[in-house]
């Protein structure tokens, strides 16, 4: 068995997975939402110290499995640089203790073996991560082999919704808030700018569209009872509309067949009816994780650690340290 912790951000997770069957044996997982939302965003600080509660805690429960652990894997990249600490500093202690090997899993790598948890993986495959920290096309041939053709030239989509709640005064995280909030709204309302509509690159921004609301919301506020419905329903709509228009500008010189959406914001509907309806003309395949396995989890990165194990790509006890920023 593989045990894995993942502690990028603001969820202390940790699972253990059977390497030959990949079967989810222990997967537990504590949210730091409710601490960081009256912040309106995760202040890493106080991530860093909620991890070191969280993660012991949930190791204690995992102490049955410790005689049949191979292996242990880490989120070491990319992530906050205070929180992949806690993890990879566990994971060593960990690796120490028992006499194991120690795999470092990126990040980025996880959300795409998302789709794969207790499954078989399916490559090749277009590959979109929306997060909330972010949005790029990848395409994946296997393990590794992993292309970015397309990323944001600033904020991600995730982070857009985040800070998007936050102007509105709805608290963290945004993405769920704004979803809810825009059923009630109508998605033409306001006529925000496509970001990038005239520019021949596929690539994100959503600076400008942020700053768009930004002033819709300042607006509406001047109003004796302000609903935010509408601009909620546009904004998700435009930001919506700014990936597909882009996608379908990239999906003219391939032919997918496989297309998947990962990462936390891959958990929107709106955003996977949308993706379906583009795809139809392809005649390519969605494939999705579940809900659950959406946002950042340690399932994910035992799963791509079996793979990591298998293909003897284990990280040297002294060397590995963490890094913020990937190079996927």
């Amino acid at each position: 068995m593989i045990l894995a912790i993942e502690s990028s951000c603001d969820d202390s997770a940790i699972s253990i997975t059977d390497i030959k069957t990949k079967k989810l044996l222990f997967h537990k997982k504590i949210s730091q939402e409710l601490e960081h939302s009256v912040y309106g965003g995760v202040v890493p600080e106080l991530a860093a110290r909620l991890h070191a509660e969280a993660l012991p805690k949930i190791l204690e429960e995992c102490e049955p499995y410790f005689k049949d652990l191979k292996a242990v894997a880490v989120t070491s990249t990319p992530g906050l640089a205070v929180t992949l600490v806690e993890g990879v500093t566990m994971a060593k202690a960990i690796a120490v203790a028992l006499d194991i090997p120690i795999i470092g899993v990126n990040h980025l790598i996880g959300h795409i073996y998302s789709l794969f948890i207790e499954k078989e993986t399916q490559f090749p495959l277009t590959c979109l991560l929306v997060s909330g920290g972010h949005t790029q096309v990848m395409e994946v041939t296997s393990l590794t082999e992993i292309e970015t053709v397309a990323k944001s030239m600033d904020d991600s989509f995730g982070e857009s919704f985040d800070k998007v709640a936050k102007m509105m005064g709805l608290g963290y995280p945004g993405g769920p808030v704004i979803e809810k909030l825009a059923l009630n709204g109508d998605r033409l309302a306001h006529n925000f700018t496509v970001p990038l509509h005239q520019s021949p690159l596929i690539a994100f921004s959503y600076s400008g569209l942020k700053n768009a609301v930004r002033l819709a919301v300042l607006e509406e506020e001047k109003k004796e009872k302000p609903d935010f419905s509408d601009i909620a329903a546009s904004f998700e709509h435009i930001a919506t509309k700014h990936l597909t228009m882009k996608l379908k500008k990239y999906l003219k010189t391939i032919k997918p067949t496989t297309f998947a959406i990962v990462g936390g914001a891959s958990a929107n509907l709106y955003l996977r009816g949308q993706i379906q309806e583009l795809l139809k003309p392809h005649n390519a395949e969605l494939i999705l994780s579940e809900l659950k396995y959406c946002s950042d989890n340690a399932a994910m990165i035992g799963r791509v650690a079996i793979e990591m194990y298998e293909k003897k790509l284990f990280s040297r006890l002294e060397d590995l340290d963490i890094s913020p920023r990937s190079n996927l």
